[in-house]
């Protein structure tokens, strides 16, 4: 028998670019220092993974991305079944971006209203961004 281990969120936004141009932007890892600052604050290569580096300690993640069907995911190398889900679809010339995380079951309610805050502005950064290619 499978059971949920824990709680998914989906955030959402509508981007004036093409599907093309958002997935390109999110799917390059580098880009986390523009749009997700506070989760990477420093990014670098390390084979097939990347290394963010918070100063005293480090996390290993796996992007993993598929053109074809959208997606892109920042998978925690420890454990590929945890972290950031997210895909592009088109919507007319433009584009969707929905990213969906994963919370472990008893968060409390502040800590996912603050982590959802933090999305949403991660979100309109890559509107941001994306619109102004």
């Amino acid at each position: 028998m499978h059971t949920i281990s824990g709680r998914a969120e989906t955030r959402t936004i509508s981007i004036a670019a093409p599907p093309s141009t958002v997935f390109d932007f999110v799917g390059d890892a580098r880009n986390l220092l523009k749009w997700a600052p506070g989760f990477a604050p420093n990014i670098a290569t390390s084979g097939d993974e990347w290394v963010v580096d918070y100063g005293t300690e480090k996390l290993r993640l796996i992007v993993r991305t598929s053109r074809d069907a959208g997606t892109v995911d920042f998978l925690r190398a420890a454990d590929p079944r945890t972290g950031g889900f997210s895909r592009v679809l088109p919507n007319g010339e433009g584009a969707e971006y929905q990213f969906t995380l994963v919370f472990p079951a008893g968060t409390p309610e502040a800590a996912v209203a603050d982590q959802l805050k933090i999305i949403d502005e991660e979100l309109q950064t890559v509107r941001r961004f994306c619109e102004a290619a």
